[in-house]
């Protein structure tokens, strides 16, 4: 009987310690990485590892989540989103034709208007894009805005975000074996949105994708030449193109990719309506 209840009793022990120490070894994962000061709760440190993202094989969910927070963030302290329902009700309609016609129209995909008289748009992983106020009033049709949207979906279509987040973790020292915390993650996106120069690379194919897509959907391939070489003219560089590298040899390889005969076919070239429109929705 007593050889009975000994063996019950190490056979309980040994179910309660394997969650145990695998709960332990999360943990560890997480303390392994330097972290602030004051104490935090062992509850907390296992939510934090339960938040661990793995860049090299994220999914399209995660990167969607991500993408939310990172857009929560910016407008929330770094941004402010022009109120007019009908202008943005209008940049949604342009960008939703492209996305369906995109590398990857099963994601959900959100565009939004940036109130900034700045010529600039930029974009966030998970299908978020930001279009400055400034850049619609800068674009002379429906083409040249639809050109720069497609450029920016052409960024999430080719995950450069999630690409320049892993350099970047990997450069400040923050990524662990299994993965980046999440919050880290959405720090980062916030700091590559804002503030990190294109590479040379990402440009090109983002490019190439945003091209692509732009003729898909029915839009003048010639207007993304023509808005680029607009900008390259100016007085002073646009943001738009001064975080971007060689415009000129962007120029030239979208030029090559162009057919001559088809350069100046479908929507999107009529200025006259174009601006005609912006004043409806601006009263100006």
């Amino acid at each position: 009987m007593l050889n009975f209840l000994s063996f019950f009793y190490r056979q309980s022990r040994r179910r309660f310690l394997y969650p145990l120490v695998s709960a332990l070894v999360a943990v560890g994962m997480v303390v392994a990485a330097p972290l602030p000061s004051k104490a935090i709760s062992w509850i907390d440190l296992l939510i934090q590892g339960a938040q661990i993202v793995q860049l090299s094989n994220i999914s399209d969910k995660q990167e969607y989540q991500i993408g939310r927070d990172i857009n929560q963030q910016l407008v929330s302290s770094e941004i402010r989103i022009l109120r007019n329902p009908g202008l943005s009700r209008y940049v949604d309609q342009i960008g939703q034709r492209l996305a369906q016609e995109s590398d990857r129209p099963d994601i959900p995909y959100t565009f939004q208007v940036v109130a900034d008289k700045g010529v600039n748009a930029f974009a966030t992983m998970g299908g978020f894009v930001y279009v400055n106020a400034g850049l619609l009033t800068g674009a002379d049709n429906e083409a040249e805005l639809a050109s720069v949207i497609s450029h920016e979906i052409g960024h999430i279509t080719g995950r450069h975000a999630i690409k320049q987040m892993r350099q970047m973790a990997l450069a400040r020292g923050v990524a662990q074996a299994a993965g980046l915390d999440r919050s880290m993650a959405v720090q980062i996106g916030v700091d590559l949105a804002l503030r990190r120069p294109k590479s040379r690379q990402d440009e090109l194919d983002a490019d190439r994708r945003g091209l692509a897509t732009l003729e898909r959907a029915g839009y003048a391939p010639s207007a993304m030449v023509g808005f680029m070489e607009k900008l390259l003219s100016a007085p002073s560089v646009p943001t738009v193109l001064s975080t971007h590298p060689a415009t000129k040899d962007r120029i030239v390889a979208l030029e090559r990719a162009i057919e001559p005969n088809r350069a100046n076919v479908g929507d999107g070239l009529n200025n006259v309506a174009y601006k005609a429109k912006l004043r409806s929705y601006l009263g100006s």
